[in-house]
């Protein structure tokens, strides 16, 4: 029997390969704690609600239907952000340099979001999101050929696979867990503002991984709705600006 792997030929090589089964076992295990998958696509519209169909419309009798949204409204960024829970999951079909995935990948920690970013061409930086599925052509007609179709329909069938084997899903429980980590570490947790403050030297509202919660944005001065902050022991202790984060919620190299 051929296998949609075998029909693809080299599409899929054997890194590609390893990083669709990460994803896949990480996408099953939060859908398994309920989460939801929204999906973005400002370039290319027909792949986020094509993704959305994919995970939602059980095509294989006994497969469970996958809740999952394509946003498709101009600001996908507004959207993703008033949608989006903790534990939630961001996937994008983009470019390396589309403005409003790049920030959204960049925000989606702050909303507790697990990301993965589908692409071809320039690879994002390392970090730019939890897992990173790309192809890596400078053809520029890579999105019309079906590449990316065959990595989200490899992406559902494996995260289908990780469903049959109940022990997967539960967490690694050999990585520390976040909020031991923020306690063990120096880094802090990646904050977006959402109230600023009322009065000078007073908290400002920021919303975390873990929900929202009053901060001390004393050492910063001024902050805005939406700006972004790293959050260590109650207070926010700088800004941050657009250079790429990496998982742990720090700056990368840039």
């Amino acid at each position: 029997m051929t296998t949609t792997a075998e029909a693809g030929g080299h599409l899929v090589d054997t890194d590609l390969s390893a990083d669709l089964a990460a994803a896949a076992l990480s996408l099953a295990r939060r859908f398994h704690d309920g989460a939801t998958l929204w999906v973005i696509s400002p370039q290319w519209e027909p792949h986020a609600h094509h993704v959305a169909v994919e995970f939602v419309h059980p095509v294989i009798m006994g497969k469970r239907a996958l809740p999952s949204v394509a946003l498709v409204e101009p600001d996908p960024v507004a959207q993703a952000r008033v949608a989006s829970r903790p534990g939630d999951i961001l996937l994008a079909v983009a470019s390396a340099d589309e403005p409003a995935v790049v920030d959204a990948m960049r925000r989606a920690p702050a909303w507790g979001a697990m990301t993965l970013w589908i692409g071809a061409g320039p690879r994002p930086p390392a970090g730019a999101a939890n897992h990173i599925l790309w192809v890596d052509s400078d053809d520029p007609m890579v999105p019309a050929t079906g590449r990316f179709v065959l990595m989200y329909h490899l992406l559902w069938e494996l995260t289908h696979v990780c469903f049959e084997h109940s022990g997967l899903l539960k967490p690694d429980t050999a990585d520390c867990d976040e909020t031991v980590c923020v306690t063990c570490s120096d880094e802090g947790r990646l904050g977006e503002v959402v109230i600023e403050p009322a009065e000078p030297l007073g908290p400002a509202l920021v919303r975390t991984a873990a929900g929202e919660e009053w901060v001390d944005v004393s050492v910063l001065g001024d902050v805005r709705p939406n700006d972004l902050v790293l959050v260590h022991a109650g207070a926010a202790i700088t800004r941050l600006d657009d250079t790429p984060l990496d998982d742990t919620g720090a700056e990368g190299d840039r």
